[in-house]
């Protein structure tokens, strides 16, 4: 089963829909759809002179998150195989499968509608990888199910003992990064973006209402104006590989 393209979700409250959409906007140098959905809970950001590969969606009470899209030609396919690998059906509506992984990771198959042209690098950033946080118990199954699951990326280890990076082909503008950590609780996921210098990208966020919440080597946890938590990382963002 082959995946022609991914988009990253960003998760929100209702409440906060608005801000998620001026701030993330804002960052990846792109313009909002009309709204759909039967409650138009969902938005995509429009870059100029390529494909689109983030959304955003209105969710329930809480502070979100972020989800995966895999586009495929046969969603039927696609959502039968990663059941059969040990993921849950939440809701099919057809053309639209909403999945649950093994460690209750969200995420969705929909069809390929030709999208190629990922977007380019903006202000020395881009949004370029969805991280799902998984319990120590759960974690090498996960591992395994999304290394089955997405045929033909490479699923290797990360930088640190915690992470696992499953990337796709070239082209794919979203990658997925698993962590483990150190504390049983439920699946759940942020974003993260590639940045050529972290301290420029963080100063930017910040004159656009983002808030600092602890920095790491490598790596620094923000909180949105929606009161998402999502990283910045000193990976390349051409590249998307760690630079030494």
């Amino acid at each position: 089963m082959t995946i022609s393209w991914t988009y990253a979700f960003i998760d929100r409250p209702r409440e906060a829909f608005g801000a998620a959409c001026d701030f993330w906007t804002a960052v990846t140098d792109t313009r909002l759809s009309e709204p759909r959905g039967d409650h138009d809970e969902f938005v995509t950001l429009l870059p100029d002179g390529a494909d689109a590969c983030v959304k955003v969606q209105a969710v329930g009470p809480g502070s979100g998150g972020a989800h995966l899209d895999f586009c495929v030609d046969d969603v039927p396919e696609f959502a039968a195989s990663a059941v059969r690998l040990g993921a849950s059906v939440v809701a099919d509506l057809g053309s639209l499968v909403v999945l649950r992984s093994p460690a209750g990771q969200l995420f969705c198959a929909d069809p390929w509608r030709g999208q190629s042209s990922r977007p380019g690098v903006v202000r020395g950033s881009r949004l370029d990888q969805v991280c799902v946080d998984v319990a120590a118990s759960a974690f090498d199954a996960e591992v395994a199910f999304w290394g089955a699951l997405l045929a033909g990326w490479e699923s290797l280890p990360g930088s640190l003992p915690e992470f696992h990076v499953v990337k796709p082909p070239p082209g794919l503008p979203v990658r997925l990064l698993l962590q483990r950590l150190g504390e049983e609780r439920p699946a759940s996921a942020h974003l993260d973006l590639a940045c050529a210098d972290i301290a420029t990208t963080r100063a930017r966020h910040e004159e656009l209402g983002a808030a600092f919440v602890s920095g790491f080597s490598g790596w620094t946890v923000m909180r949105d104006p929606a009161g998402g938590t999502y990283c910045l990382t000193s990976r390349d963002p051409e590249t998307g590989a760690v630079r030494g």
